[in-house]
């Protein structure tokens, strides 16, 4: 197994436990604060793809999908607190997105000699991620930091247990 071989498992496994715990979530469900203070899980999906797509575009410039207008500013954190249903996605458009950027970032991974994963770009690449290999991972498994958030509004609304 190789080092791609490993990051992109760590995509596989991130993609599985996302799947599972969104499964069965309306439009409406997204927007649940399980507990105060909570980011609801439709901030958190655009969170997620928007992140996803700015670590990949650190690496590769002009390689993901562009997204819609305005996007990054409604995901960003200063948005955090927004729940005006009007300003988010539904289920459907989110993982449309999210497969569009994953696909992307997937060709990159594929497009990188394996020498390349350790190159290190100070300044430009976050001190916690600081080479290209890192910074491929940690967009894989950035999900699953977000996951028990969404175990939370499963839990609330009495949804099977996914795991």
């Amino acid at each position: 197994m190789t080092t791609k071989d490993l990051i992109r498992s760590a995509y596989a496994s991130s993609d599985m436990i996302m799947g599972s715990y969104l499964k069965g979530l309306s439009r409406a469900d997204l927007l649940i604060r399980a507990v105060p203070g909570m980011n609801h899980i439709a901030w958190q999906l655009g969170h997620l793809v928007a992140g996803e797509r700015m670590m990949v575009e650190m690496i590769r410039p002009g390689s993901s999908p562009a997204l819609p207008e305005g996007f990054e500013e409604t995901y960003s954190t200063k948005n955090t607190g927004e729940d005006d249903a009007s300003k988010f996605l539904g289920p459907d458009e989110y993982l449309s997105l999210w497969k569009a950027q994953r696909e992307a970032t997937l060709a990159v991974i594929d497009s990188i000699p394996d020498e390349e994963l350790d190159r290190e770009e100070p300044g430009k690449f976050p001190p916690f991620a600081p080479t290209v290999g890192k910074l491929l991972h940690l967009a894989g498994t950035h999900p699953i930091l977000h996951a028990g958030q969404f175990v939370a509004v499963r839990r609330s609304l009495g949804l099977p247990i996914a795991f």
